[in-house]
């Protein structure tokens, strides 16, 4: 089984989509930070993965997420708890999504 998967910065409130074959192993990875494009973003939280068949499905549905139509299907279907969770816990300088129109 291939996964992608959709991970949460709880330092700089980003939001990484990337693809693996063993995702608990992936995580560990960034989490310890070996991987040196997440490493200054650490701790990083698991908001969302899906699985596929095949390594090209996975990597396809992560190159799709990483496009701006792709972005919004996230945001709107995949990890809006999760952005929600994060605006009204986290970021500074920004109104509660309850209080936003």
């Amino acid at each position: 089984m291939y996964h992608c998967y959709i991970l949460l910065s709880s330092k700089s409130h980003i939001f990484y989509y990337g693809s693996t074959q063993e995702l608990e192993k992936r995580i560990e990875l960034h989490s310890s930070g070996l991987v040196q494009s997440t490493k200054p973003h650490r701790p990083w939280k698991l908001v969302w993965y899906g699985s596929f068949s095949t390594m090209k499905e996975a990597s396809d549905f992560e190159q799709y997420l990483k496009s701006g139509s792709g972005r919004a299907f996230a945001y709107k279907r995949l990890i809006s708890d999760a952005l929600a969770k994060d605006v009204n816990g986290g970021r500074s300088g920004l109104p509660k999504l309850s209080e936003r129109r």
